[in-house]
């Protein structure tokens, strides 16, 4: 199992794990969550996608944000053949370790209220949620920030 930066090349693979990783809350959400819509080659050239692979395949994809105070995790999806296997945890630890690096202190997400399964692997992973607002983008969604010091 290894971790690496995405390249250019990546970005079909990226696009195409994230909206399998998301489909399950289509329908709770009405629509695609916001990670299956963006456009991850900018993201990509900045350095913020990290890659999971196991065996020469495409287990995981990490989205991370370097901010100035602290990191964000954009997004943590895992592709449906690898789930329930801890690569989301390994993704999770990843992303730690590099807000560590960097130096920060303190490394946030934020995920839609109705992702509940993902809120209780974040408070279980160490995460307190530090409030909630309504999402700016999708009228009538709300979203659950959350934090944990590094």
């Amino acid at each position: 199992m290894t971790i690496r930066k995405a390249v250019v090349g990546d970005l079909q693979a990226v696009v195409s794990l994230t909206t399998a990783a998301y489909s399950p809350y289509n329908a709770i959400l009405d629509a695609p969550p916001i990670p299956v819509a963006e456009d991850y080659a900018p993201r990509i050239a900045r350095g913020e996608v990290w890659l999971l692979e196991d065996g020469g395949e495409l287990a995981g994809v990490l989205t991370l944000e370097r901010h100035e105070d602290h990191a964000m995790i954009f997004s943590v999806a895992v592709s449906p053949a690898f789930q329930g296997k801890g690569f989301g945890i390994k993704l999770l630890n990843h992303a730690d370790q590099q807000t560590r690096l960097w130096g920060l202190p303190e490394i946030r997400l934020y995920t839609n209220a109705k992702m509940e399964r993902n809120i209780a692997l974040y408070l279980a992973y160490g995460y307190r949620e530090t409030g909630r607002r309504p999402n700016p983008y999708r009228p009538g969604w709300v979203l659950v920030d959350m934090a944990k010091a590094t």
